[in-house]
């Protein structure tokens, strides 16, 4: 097992990569950061809140629909009245309820159609009208009807409630069912009917629609949110893509290129060579969407080091990618190697082996002599994360290790084997006088 294995697949960051590596095929369409690309307009169209502005939403076949259910409701309406117009107390009555169904039915399918104006204004103005219709059967009608036949606005009604649930959610819609068996109740009532078994079971019926349709509704603008986001993310990975080829094929070759001459100058010239060594691999880890600023930086902890914020009660640890995070130490002298898929650990753990590698490389730096290379390896063994820091150094004696321990300098004991230890791992450390050193940490998930 040596660092340079040829079956992972992350760029060792200290040397340039041929012209043309890791670059998307030429052609590939790109989109300014920010911007959702070609294709947004399906999910969400400058609203700025997720929801969809424009007839592309994933809530416009729903408001559709509900303009289908009222006019065919309308026509129901008017079947019914026309089989039974000899019960009509007073028939003008009864056409005027149709008509102002058929007519805020016409005003509504055009009104929901406009995005801007879904608002509870609006549906407060339908509940109205649905309330206005349903009291008006006391006017229009003899008690015979309503034996015979449900109110005027029979399934017409339902219209109101599940525009109710599309806008405003289940709640809303729950309570505007419940309140339409209260109105039909008082004007059977106020008729002198009794309450037979078809008001609750109609009641019912509404209750089973709105809390249905506001489920869907909720679920369908969280799922229009996420694909706007992806494809957000999408034309951000695309625009990175673009910039990365530009920025590979000048300022990262001429740092490689000021690395080599100034490595072979050598004087202050080496010296400048480094730092440009160092900048490019953090330029490469910023341009492949890792942030390299520093060993604190990633998911695992702020920018100030502080910790992540831990999880609720009961609910899973949360994680962090710890290949991204040791890509902070990859510099000239440091080459990492590591999958090229996310290692995913608990954040905790995740900030410990980060700051077990930082002192080890820091020990390296401390101990060696000026231009030693280090290796770091991470592999991801399913249910072990290891990680192997190797160097070129001199090498040290065994007994040193105990020496040192004993004269109180406890980085190896306390910052690397110590914290590996509290995370129920092992760190073995192999080294031989002039075969240089190897730490192997080894944590389980």
């Amino acid at each position: 097992m040596t660092p340079e294995s040829p079956d992972l697949t992350r760029a060792a960051a200290g040397a340039a990569p041929p012209s043309g590596t890791a670059s998307a095929p030429s052609g590939s369409p790109t989109a300014a950061p920010g911007t959702a690309g070609a294709g947004a307009g399906t999910a969400a169209s400058g609203r700025g809140d997720g929801r969809p502005s424009g007839p592309t939403g994933l809530s416009t076949p729903l408001w559709r629909a509900i303009a289908v259910f009222r006019a065919a409701s309308v026509g129901y309406a008017v079947f019914l009245m026309v089989q039974y117009l000899d019960l009509l107390a007073r028939p003008w009555a009864a056409w005027g309820v149709l008509c102002a169904m058929a007519a805020w039915t016409a005003a509504s399918a055009v009104l929901y159609a406009r995005p801007h104006r879904r608002t509870r204004l609006l549906l407060a103005a339908d509940l109205t009208v649905a309330f206005g219709c349903l009291a008006a059967t006391a006017l229009a009608v003899e008690p015979g009807y309503l034996r015979m036949a449900p109110p005027l606005t029979t399934t017409w009604f339902g219209g109101a409630v599940l525009a109710a649930a599309v806008l405003a959610g289940r709640r809303v819609a729950l309570g505007a069912a419940l309140a339409h068996g209260v109105v039909d109740i008082a004007v059977r009532t106020a008729m002198g009917l009794t309450i037979t078994a078809a008001v609750p079971r109609g009641v019912v019926l509404l209750l089973l629609a709105g809390y249905s349709v506001g489920y869907l509704a909720t679920y369908a603008a969280a799922a229009e949110r996420r694909f706007a986001e992806a494809v957000e993310l999408e034309a951000r990975t695309r625009e990175r893509e673009r910039l990365g080829r530009s920025i590979h094929d000048s300022v990262l070759q001429v740092l490689a290129m000021v690395q080599r001459r100034g490595a072979e100058a050598g004087g202050e010239a080496a010296e400048l060579g480094r730092l440009a060594g160092e900048q490019e691999a953090r330029l490469r880890a910023l341009i492949a969407g890792r942030h390299g600023a520093g060993p604190a930086d990633g998911p695992a902890g702020g920018a100030d080091g502080g910790a992540a914020p831990s999880a609720a009660p009961g609910d899973a640890p949360p994680t962090a990618d710890l290949a991204g995070l040791l890509d902070a130490h990859a510099g000239a002298r440091v080459t990492l190697s590591a999958p090229a898929t996310e290692v995913a650990v608990e954040a905790r753990a995740a900030r410990e082996i980060d700051a077990a590698v930082r002192e080890a490389l820091s020990n390296v730096e401390r101990h060696c002599p000026p231009g030693t290379r280090a290796w770091v390896l991470l592999e991801d063994e399913g249910g072990t994360v290891t990680v192997t820091i190797r160097d070129e150094g001199p090498g040290i004696e065994p007994y040193r290790l105990d020496e040192a321990a004993a004269e109180g300098r406890l980085g190896l004991a306390q910052s690397i084997r110590g914290r590996i230890a509290d995370l129920g791992g092992t760190a073995e450390i192999t080294a031989a006088p002039g075969q240089g050193t190897e730490i192997e940490l080894r944590v389980p998930r």
